[in-house]
């Protein structure tokens, strides 16, 4: 996870059809240019208390951008978290465990960090990553893997009461983990609508540095 700290996370939902058809080296700019095009009012970027930021032109509003309330913009939340859960799930029970497994994969958390796509620049969706310590990408989740992350999502969000036993044993008061068991659900939480608004869309999701 070095590779990931000190940077933002700009995360993109989108409609993949529209993506592909770009050629390789242009799909990151293409997200960015479509939602923020030049010219426009670049102040207005951010700041203005979080949720879905859509492109000014209605033709155009094949993505979209996500600004997360309970965070600053960082990266730095989300893979604290991603490392806390690392931390909490040998003490959670297995139905809880897999479902907070299939829920995170690949979004904040990695059971294997080498498989991880966006290493390989999204398994072919974008230009192949030069050096780990500049990803062009932070994560890659495609629209059937957002679609998989709904009934996960169901099964975890009943029983997030229930790590807040072992986020104490293994967050509280530790260095690079989560600083309270109500951000880290909060962020949970803000997870679980944006996969449920991709999904709903038949979207999927790209996270930017």
């Amino acid at each position: 996870m070095l590779r990931r700290m000190g940077v933002d996370l700009t995360l993109f939902m989108a409609d993949w059809e529209r993506l592909v058809a770009f050629p390789v080296q242009r799909r990151i700019d293409a997200l960015d240019d479509t939602v923020w095009p030049s010219g426009g009012d670049q102040s207005l970027r951010w700041g203005r208390g979080g949720g879905w930021r859509w492109p000014p032109d209605q033709g155009a509003r094949w993505c979209a951008a996500y600004e997360f309330f309970t965070t600053t913009g960082s990266y730095r939340p989300h893979y604290r978290a991603g490392d806390g859960w690392a931390d909490m799930r040998p003490l959670v029970d297995a139905p809880v465990r897999e479902a907070m497994d299939a829920f995170l994969g690949g979004l904040i958390w990695d059971a294997d960090p080498i498989e991880d796509p966006a290493l390989t620049g999204g398994e072919g969706l974008f230009p192949p990553v030069a050096d780990p310590r500049r990803p062009h990408l932070l994560l890659v989740c495609s629209p059937e893997a957002v679609e998989r992350k709904v009934p996960a999502w169901k099964g975890v969000e009943p029983y997030l009461d229930v790590m807040r036993a072992p986020f104490a044993a293994e967050c509280e008061g530790w260095a690079g983990r989560p600083g309270t068991f109500e951000g880290f659900v909060a962020l949970l939480r803000e997870w679980g609508d944006v996969v449920t608004e991709a999904a709903g869309r038949g979207w999927g999701l790209v996270g930017v540095p």
